[in-house]
This record gives C-alpha cells, sequence and structure tokens, in this order.
C-alpha cells in the first residue's frame, strides 16, 4: 500500500507541481510475531485412536502418519493408494474441489505399515472398493472432515473423569461432569503435520528428508514452522517412523487392554 500511495503522490507532484512526497516519511508499523504453532505429540495421537470411532481414526491415522492436510483428506480416492503409498491429486476446501497448489503437492507419500493396516480396514468396512470416494456420505459424497470433527472427535475426548461417560450422556448421571484432563486437547488437523515433522527430526531424519515427506517448497518453512527439536543424525525415515509407531501402539494396547488397533506388516 506504501509502494502504491507513493507512486500516485509521485505522479502527481509531477503533473502539478514540485514537493517533497509524503508517503516517504510515512513509518510502517512492525508486524506482530507469527503465534508459536501447536503439534500433536506422538502419545496424543495414540490416545485419540484409541478413543475416536471410526472413520474417524483412519481420518486421524492419515494426519498423523502421511501427513496430509484437511481438503487432501476429504480428496482422498480408492485410486491414489497403491498399499505403499498415498498419491494426493485433488483437495478439497469448503466443498470446492481443487488442484494441489504444486506439483510437488502431488508427490507420492510413504505409507508405514499401522497406516497401511487402518486403510486396508477402512477400505473392508466399506465393501472393498477399489475405486472412488475414500470417505463418503452414504449420498456418494466426500465426508467433510469438520463434521467428522464436531460429530464424533470432539466428542469423544470430552468424557467425564470420574465414570468415562461422554459428556453427551451425562445427563442422568448421579454426581457432576468432570472433565477428563488426561485426554488430549484438540489443536486442529494441521497440527498432526507438525506432530509428523516433530517426530521424524527425534528419530535423526534430516530436514530435506521431513520438506520431502510434507511436500514443502522451500525446507526453511519446514525448520521454522514445523520441526520443534534439535536436529540430530541423519536416520532412515521410514523404518524409523514405522518401528516406534508399531512399538507405541503395542505398548498402549497392553496397558489399557484394548484390542481397536490390528497391527501387520
Amino acid at each position: 500500500m506504501k509502494a502504491v500511495l507513493s507512486t500516485i503522490f509521485k505522479l502527481a507532484i509531477q503533473d502539478y507541481g514540485p514537493g517533497p512526497n509524503p508517503i516517504r516519511e510515512i513509518s510502517l508499523p512492525r508486524a506482530p510475531e507469527a503465534e508459536e504453532t501447536i503439534a500433536h505429540d506422538l502419545d496424543s495421537v495414540l490416545i485419540m485412536l484409541r478413543l475416536v470411532p471410526e472413520p474417524s481414526r483412519t481420518a486421524i491415522a492419515i494426519a498423523a502418519f502421511a501427513g496430509l492436510r484437511r481438503g487432501e483428506i476429504e480428496g482422498l480416492l480408492w485410486e491414489n493408494f497403491d498399499g505403499r503409498t498415498l498419491r494426493e491429486a485433488r483437495s478439497i476446501w469448503e466443498g470446492i474441489v481443487g488442484e494441489p497448489k504444486s506439483k510437488k503437492w502431488k508427490a507420492c507419500v510413504p505409507v508405514i505399515s499401522p497406516l497401511r493396516k487402518f486403510l486396508e480396514l477402512h477400505r473392508l468396512r466399506g465393501g472393498n472398493p477399489g475405486t472412488g470416494i475414500m470417505f463418503k456420505t452414504r449420498n456418494n459424497t466426500p465426508v467433510s472432515m469438520n463434521n467428522l470433527l464436531h460429530d464424533q472427535i470432539l466428542p469423544a475426548l470430552d468424557a467425564c473423569k470420574r465414570c468415562g461417560e461422554l459428556r453427551a450422556e451425562h445427563a442422568r448421571a448421579d454426581h457432576e461432569y468432570q472433565t477428563d484432563r488426561s485426554h488430549p486437547e484438540w489443536h486442529g488437523w494441521h497440527a498432526f503435520r507438525g506432530g509428523l515433522a516433530t517426530n521424524l527430526h527425534d528419530l535423526g531424519v534430516d530436514d530435506t528428508t521431513i520438506q520431502a515427506i510434507l511436500r514443502h517448497s522451500n525446507v526453511a518453512v519446514t525448520q521454522a514452522c514445523y520441526i520443534k527439536t534439535l536436529p540430530q543424525q541423519s536416520i532412515a525415515a521410514r523404518q524409523k517412523l514405522e518401528t516406534l509407531v508399531n512399538r507405541s501402539l503395542i505398548c498402549h494396547q497392553s496397558a489399557t487392554g484394548a484390542g481397536t488397533v490390528e497391527l501387520g506388516n
């Protein structure tokens, strides 16, 4: 705006008479610092996977272990999944279908074995389709991730500490509702990308590899906005994350006695 106004006054001075350009003396206010981004850590992700129902569980697994954005998950088709990778070909934002921003965003994202199991089970529940919308409504339209958030995820995370009942089902309880603080707080779909970057970085994966997985055009964006830890030595990304997730899921399953997550290669 300052540059445009300066140009306007410059032309006016040339046409109507000499004089100083008043815009040059205007000082620009300092921009406020960007708010610190929050990442869903691995423990929070594993608790969510234990608490939330399907299909939200599979959607969260895709966000947490493949780093896809909310609109990219909504736009997924079964033909984008070949068993080893997810290829992002389109994105849906507020019901509008569009292309990814760049060719880099169309790159294939590696699928670790726990995520592959989530996807395979999700496919079986839907009748084992080979093509079509991955997350769809009864009307064969893409499911809104925001609808899943309000209908399934937030209610599942909001439970009473005393009895474990969800807030929506607590009206007839004989005691006052107490929020269970052990349940993770929801920080948005995008926070899973920061969590994935942080987990990979903690495992020693180099920043350029994390950049490729998150499909950023510039590694500086990955370093500044997504990675929350200090650099370590470079190791293979996919195998390390796969081992960590498998081990953590087994520990959670043993500790809780839950059988909701089925593992396998």
